[in-house]
């Protein structure tokens, strides 16, 4: 007997060590490395944005800095020009959070004594359940408006298969599918409504358990750059239905009744929480809100059939190249003739060489009614240094028929181009069928 009561004691000690660091760990981990503070933000957060990056963590700066080359020999200070949440900078925070977490969490078990902790579990459960709610929200509904990832550019489907990283051909196959990408987004954003009402968190972590270890399965199959956020917000859906586990294996595994799954409360009067459900049920709409009104503006802006296009919207084919008066034949080793030339967002262009290597370049068009070139100079990337190489004028013979003429590197060329048919891309044309007497893959 004394046997079984001194493991339910160990059990315990260890379950309120591991609350503690949680506390710890979970929360520093909320507050510093992710997106949701902003996502929590709801319609606000599009101008918050505005004026503070979503990566902002310069006042770790200092510290990731010098632990990076203290310790590692390495440069941690994050790139704001990018997004990943993979850099070197936030591996070493999730370090540094580590080690202030154990350190915190042998204090904390050293000078307090209390076997529970009800009101803390309770308003810990609520804060972490919100993040992740958040996330969620923010994730799915970038799915379901298709903007995390979209649909092949026109100059990705003139490059090879080969040449894609895994990271682009994971993208790609999602975004090639609206329909996939949507149901997707629609179980995230499921999950994180789930989790800001309290009578179904144990459901919308469950749901987010399954969604998040698919995302993490991907992110580290495909190499995709969010690996730690994922397990960060796989953990915390573990997080949140600890306290059920054995609940949930006596009703899936075992096929025993169970007593019925609740939350600890916030307050110790009914009406106070009363309210505080209702303010969180309040509080997701407006995080969802905010979440959806977001990628609205990006689907109507940036990715989907509202979106901009250029002027010259299309990929063209180049029929005639003729620089300094005489004609180039369409030679594979040619190293000045273009085969091809893709205009799909505004301010951009593609054209490819004759061996195939697609080039991007900045297009502008002129109040002259000229269309100018320009290349980034890649040795002064940073500075976004840019030099004009063409300035050549546009006539338009057939919607279909494009002339372009003027000066390319200083030597007068005359380019005539057809606008290819988009639709004889296999891939946007090939459709749905109920019926396949043959699998189609070609």
């Amino acid at each position: 007997m004394g046997t079984v009561e001194t493991r339910s004691v160990d059990r315990n000690a260890l379950a309120q060590i591991a609350f503690r660091f949680c506390v710890v760990y979970l929360g520093l981990f909320c507050l510093l490395l992710t997106y949701i503070p902003f996502a929590l933000l709801g319609i606000l957060g599009r101008w918050v944005r505005k004026y503070v990056g979503p990566w902002d963590m310069s006042l770790t700066d200092p510290v990731t800095g010098w632990v990076g080359r203290t310790f590692f020999g390495v440069d941690a200070v994050l790139h704001d020009d990018s997004g990943a949440g993979d850099q070197a900078a936030v591996w070493v925070l999730v370090l540094c959070l580590l080690v202030v977490a154990v350190v915190a969490t042998a204090v904390w078990t050293a000078f307090d004594r209390r076997t529970s902790y009800p009101r803390l579990l309770a308003w810990f459960t609520l804060f972490l359940r919100l993040c992740l709610g958040g996330m969620m929200l923010s994730f799915g509904f970038a799915k379901l408006f298709p903007t995390q990832m979209p649909g092949p550019t026109l100059a990705q489907l003139l490059q090879p298969y080969g040449d894609f990283s895994p990271a682009s051909v994971l993208w790609l196959q999602i975004g090639s599918s609206y329909p996939y990408e949507m149901a997707l987004g629609a179980v995230e954003v499921m999950a994180g409504l789930l989790l800001f009402v309290p009578r179904t968190v144990v459901l919308g972590a469950a749901v987010s358990l399954l969604s998040m270890a698919q995302v993490l399965l991907t992110n580290m199959t495909f190499d995709i750059p969010e690996k730690l956020l994922s397990l960060h917000l796989l953990l915390m859906s573990l997080v949140l239905l600890a306290p059920h586990l054995q609940r949930l294996v006596n009703v899936f595994v075992r096929q025993r009744a169970c007593e019925p799954l609740t939350q600890p409360s916030l307050f110790t009067d009914a009406r106070k929480n009363r309210i505080a459900l209702w303010i969180q049920v309040a509080f997701g709409l407006w995080v969802a809100l905010g979440c959806g009104y977001d990628r609205w503006v990006v689907w109507q802006g940036q990715y989907g059939a509202g979106s901009p296009k250029s002027e010259l919207y299309g990929i063209w084919d180049v029929r005639d190249f003729t620089l300094d008066g005489q004609p180039i034949p369409p030679l594979t080793t040619d190293q000045n003739r273009w085969q091809r030339l893709v205009f799909d967002d505004p301010g951009v262009a593609t054209y490819q060489r004759m061996n195939g290597e697609l080039i991007p370049v900045r297009a502008d068009f002129l109040p002259t009614g000229q269309l100018e070139l320009t290349t980034t100079d890649t040795a002064s990337e940073r500075t976004s240094a840019q030099t004009s190489f063409a300035t050549l004028s546009i006539e338009r013979p057939t919607q279909n028929q494009l002339l372009l003429r003027g000066k390319l590197h200083d030597h007068p060329v005359t380019i005539t181009l057809d606008r290819v048919n988009l639709n004889t891309f296999t891939l946007r044309n090939r459709g749905f069928h109920w019926v396949q007497n043959y699998p189609y893959f070609r």
